[in-house]
């Protein structure tokens, strides 16, 4: 067998790269990687540390979700006073502040919109996907006035699904960033949601981030069919599946259960 030259194995691997945003076949020089892949590298490297530690602009995106329809949006915080206490402490991320901002609403929906650890996320594409979900859900549900977490993990939303006394609540964070996606949203959904709960109670929407990831429209059909899911199962989790069309429509989303 003959020996493959460096212009077929870069051929064979440009193939591939058109159909992923992972880093794949970067090669090398030596024992190193060549030039250009290391300063790629650091590029995106600095882009994943830009999206955890870069604030969040809370009057604008709350400007943003006044104009969904969807009524007032409330901020609050966790526990974490800044952003550099949150990345070291999860658990005050977990934990709400004073939640004395929010009315009880008894909608069967809340919606939570939270930084985590990619505020650019939520700055791109947060409003955004909101307005998603307020066209899927049209009148099929009612829905509290959305809540914007600054420094909040996911079990922080389940204080403020208990407080506005909905029966679901979907919390939109800005997920980890990696050296391919910076900007990736997920959704968390919980029925029935109060402290305490386990992760494996939720059912988790992930890469969302268009025109590469997966798009607003299609997370949002998702989320709802989960709803109406976990509405007839009575829960929500590992036992609540999907199988609706959205996975073949978007093939770089993943709908799992967390845990």
């Amino acid at each position: 067998m003959s020996a493959v030259t460096r212009e077929e194995s870069d051929g064979f691997w440009a193939g591939l790269r058109v159909h992923t945003q992972a880093r794949i076949g970067l090669g090398h020089a030596g024992d190193a990687l060549p030039t250009r892949q290391v300063l790629e590298f650091r590029g995106a490297h600095a882009l994943a540390r830009d999206a955890v530690h870069t604030p969040l602009d809370v009057g604008t995106l709350l400007d943003s979700l006044a104009e969904t329809g969807l009524g007032e949006p409330v901020h609050v915080t966790s526990r974490a006073a800044t952003r550099e206490e949150y990345v070291r402490r999860p658990d005050l991320g977990r934990l709400p502040g004073p939640l004395d901002a929010l009315r009880p609403a008894h909608a069967d929906l809340g919606i939570v919109v939270m930084d985590g650890l990619s505020s650019r996320a939520l700055a791109d594409h947060g409003a955004a996907l909101v307005r998603a979900l307020r066209e899927e859900i049209g009148d099929r549900y009612t829905v509290a006035p959305p809540v914007l977490v600054t420094q909040g993990r996911v079990a922080l939303g389940d204080h403020i699904g208990a407080a506005l006394g909905v029966r679901t609540l979907l919390v939109i964070i800005g997920e980890r960033p990696g050296l391919s996606v910076a900007d990736s949203l997920g959704i968390y959904l919980t029925h029935q949601p109060r402290p305490g709960l386990a992760d494996s109670a939720r059912n988790c929407i992930s890469n969302i981030h268009p025109p590469d990831g997966l798009s607003y429209q299609a997370a949002a059909q998702t989320a709802i069919r989960l709803v109406t899911g976990a509405w007839e199962l009575g829960e929500s989790g590992v036992r609540l599946k999907d199988t609706g069309p959205a996975l073949g429509a978007a093939p770089q989303g993943e709908i799992a259960a967390a845990g």
